[in-house]
This record gives structure tokens, C-alpha cells and sequence, in this order.
């Protein structure tokens, strides 16, 4: 029986309709008001997980702001998740490497391997998504998450957004922003349908409503979306821009079907 069996139904239910929508909080982000902040907007915007810093209380206060929305948890170290699954995360992942990038951290192909392998032994029956860098070129980045999986890995992220280099205004700039994590989503997709492997990518970094669709119609069963939300100040704004993000993957479906 597959791992994803062990999530909540409706978050489990938008993974198989390809509807999953993911705010995130932040990797490191421990502000306390700032999780809640994001928490709540996810909450009530419709959102089906919230991705927080592996911290226990930080997944125990988004729980409760969000209403209750499931929540998974980001980190590097894999020792740091067997805490924050206690503390009620229903996934762990390791990811979104975006905020090491700036500080000259780059994670290869067999680091990421090795720490999927670590993660696993540690957690052997808790859901793991980890997310594939797009430093990679992008055959390696398809055979990294074909190894992945084997691995023992359950979802696979995919990034881009810092890479990107939009120089275009309104919806072309957006478009601009999102091609890199748009083509990591489509060829990893295709290389572990290829492969025989099911497991579900979730296509994050750089998106926005105007460029979720086209995470779907990539291959991608759900999407991240993080400084979207997390960058703004105020609450109802956030909260307008999750359900924002909602009405755009509602419409993606509906014109899939």
C-alpha cells in the first residue's frame, strides 16, 4: 500500500485530481506571526497544506490558525523531522533549496540522494517529498527524481523561480518567472511516467494564478506557491491571493475535464 494512503482524504483527493494547492511559509521562516499569518490566509483561501520550517511549534500553531489544514514540514537535516512529525506534520520534505542559493549552497545529486536514504530510515512510514535543484541540467534533474523515488521518496518538487530572469511586465513577466519550474515539472513528469513511476510531482517557485494552470497542464498534480503570499503584510491580502491562487487551479481542472 502506498504511503500517500496515509494522508488526510481531501488533501490525498486534490493530489489525485491534480488540484493540490501548497502555501508555503517559508524554510526559514521561525517567525511565529509570520507562520500564523500564512496559516490562517491558507486557511481560509482554500489551501490543501501548508509547508512551515521544521520546527514542532511552528507546526502545531499553523495547525491550529489554519482550522486545521494539513501541514508539512521543510528542512535539510533529516534528524529535525521525527520531532515535527510528533508534533502532527503529515509529510516531511526535503527542500525547497531556494533560500541556500544566495548564500552559495548548492546541493548535488548525491547529497539530495543521500539525505532522501537518511530520511527514509528515520521515517520509514511517513510521507516524503523531496524537492529536485534546477542547478541540475535537466537530464539530470529527470534521472535524480526517477532515483528518488526509488530511493523511497513518495512526491517530487521541482524549483526554479531564483533562476529565472522575467524582464517583460504584467502576465509575459509572469510567464518568464515561471519557465524554469514549468519545464522541470514537464520533463520530470514525462521521465517518471517513462519509468513506470507514479508517484505525483508538485510544480513550486516562481508561480503565480497566472501560471498554475500551466504548472497542471505540465504534469504537475499540485503546486507550491510561497513569496506570493508570504511577502505580503496584510492578512486580508494574503488571503485574497490564496484564494486567488484556488480559483485558478479550480479552473484548470474544470477545463481538463
Amino acid at each position: 500500500m502506498s504511503r500517500l494512503s496515509l494522508l488526510p482524504a481531501a488533501l490525498r483527493r486534490s493530489l489525485e485530481q491534480r488540484s493540490a494547492l501548497k502555501v508555503i511559509a517559508g524554510l526559514m521562516n521561525f517567525e511565529a506571526d509570520s507562520v500564523a499569518r500564512v496559516a490562517r490566509a491558507a486557511g481560509m483561501g482554500g489551501a490543501d497544506l501548508i509547508d512551515v520550517a521544521c520546527d514542532p511549534a511552528l507546526v502545531k500553531l499553523a495547525i491550529e490558525a489554519s482550522g486545521g489544514v494539513p501541514v508539512c514540514v521543510s528542512s535539510v537535516e533529516p534528524e529535525q523531522f521525527p520531532a515535527a512529525v510528533a508534533a502532527g506534520a503529515v509529510m516531511v520534505e526535503i527542500g525547497n533549496f531556494d533560500a541556500f542559493y544566495p548564500q552559495g549552497r548548492i546541493f548535488g545529486a548525491e547529497e539530495v540522494l543521500e539525505l532522501t536514504r537518511q530520511t527514509r530510515a528515520l521515517l520509514p512510514e511517513v510521507v516524503l517529498s523531496v524537492t529536485v535543484p534546477h542547478v541540475l541540467p535537466m537530464d539530470q534533474q529527470q534521472q535524480l527524481a526517477v532515483d528518488l523515488v526509488a530511493a523511497g521518496a513518495d512526491l517530487i518538487q521541482t524549483e526554479g523561480g531564483t533562476s529565472a530572469k522575467p524582464f517583460s511586465p504584467g502576465s509575459l513577466g509572469l510567464i518568464e518567472k515561471a519557465a524554469p519550474t514549468l519545464a522541470a515539472a514537464h520533463s520530470i513528469s514525462a521521465a517518471l511516467q517513462q519509468a513506470g513511476e507514479s508517484a505525483p510531482v508538485l510544480c513550486a517557485s516562481g508561480l503565480s494564478a497566472v501560471t498554475l494552470p500551466m504548472a497542471i497542464a505540465a504534469g504537475a498534480s499540485g503546486v507550491g506557491v510561497g513569496s506570493a503570499v508570504n511577502r505580503l503584510d496584510d492578512e486580508l491580502a494574503m488571503v485574497a491571493v490564496v484564494r486567488g491562487l484556488r480559483e485558478a487551479l479550480s479552473s484548470a481542472v474544470v477545463s481538463r475535464v
